[in-house]
């Protein structure tokens, strides 16, 4: 007869054995690590994608379009012909008579108040990112920002050049730096630091907009740290190491 003042025995568990509850778990979070990104990147690329063809397709002819004659929506064709557009209106201005169109748009755009400055702001921003592209944010730095003793990831786009170099009085040269904002790293300050209060990191930019989007989750592997393994691999991992011989 059991003594009532005993305290119930706990269920023996096997040395070793992960619960059923805890597995699975362990198993929706590595499906979870795995389908997440794929499934948000599939859908900004639908989204950009029917973004393109509503505004393409209205302007393709209803004898050229294939949803015409398709009783099913075919989307990315009005992504194509945007492509194939682009692709054309470069190779007819890489000629002179293609030039000399384009100097007269311009001309006319230049003459017309808001219009013209809109239009030149864009242009610039346009071919500095198309001219530079290979030597644009190429390097990650820390700064102080925004007071001593705390770090700020910042991008490095180039020297500072004309007025902003000439009169900005330092030793050092001086970066133009993007800082970018959390969790939207496509805003931010542009900031003007001179480059010995700039510390270069090694990672990639790839690596430091991972960082910043995840507010610091997704931390990029540095020397002999690895990048962390999801918990089911890990559980897995241990189930299968060998088990230590009793010693004699």
């Amino acid at each position: 007869m059991n003594d009532p003042h005993t305290p119930p025995q706990e269920p023996h568990l096997h040395p070793g054995r992960v619960p059923l509850g805890r597995r699975i778990t362990n198993y929706f979070l590595t499906g979870l690590v795995i389908a997440g990104p794929i499934g948000i990147t599939l859908y900004i690329a639908g989204w950009i994608i029917s973004i393109v063809d509503d505004f393409v397709k209205p302007m393709i002819p209803q004898q050229y379009n294939p949803d015409t004659y398709l009783s099913v929506h075919v989307p990315g064709f009005g992504l194509l012909v945007a492509v194939l557009a682009i692709i054309l209106l470069g190779f007819l201005t890489a000629n002179l008579v293609g030039r000399s169109l384009l100097q007269l748009g311009e001309k006319f755009l230049s003459r017309l108040p808001m219009i013209s400055t809109l239009y030149g702001g864009l242009k610039q921003i346009f071919e500095t990112v198309v001219t530079q592209s290979s030597q644009s944010f190429k390097q990650v730095g820390l700064i102080e920002y925004p007071r001593k003793g705390i770090w700020a990831i910042v991008l490095i786009s180039t020297e500072a050049k004309g007025e902003v170099a000439s009169k900005v009085v330092s030793d050092d040269p001086i970066l133009s730096c993007f800082l970018p904002t959390t969790p939207n790293p496509t805003s931010g300050f542009l900031l003007f630091v001179p480059k010995s209060q700039v510390t270069i990191l090694d990672m990639t930019t790839e690596d430091a907009a991972k960082l910043i989007i995840s507010a610091g989750l997704v931390a990029p592997s540095y020397g002999d740290k690895e990048t962390p393994v999801p918990p089911a691999i890990t559980a897995k991992s241990k189930r299968n190491e060998p088990k230590p011989k009793a010693q004699v």
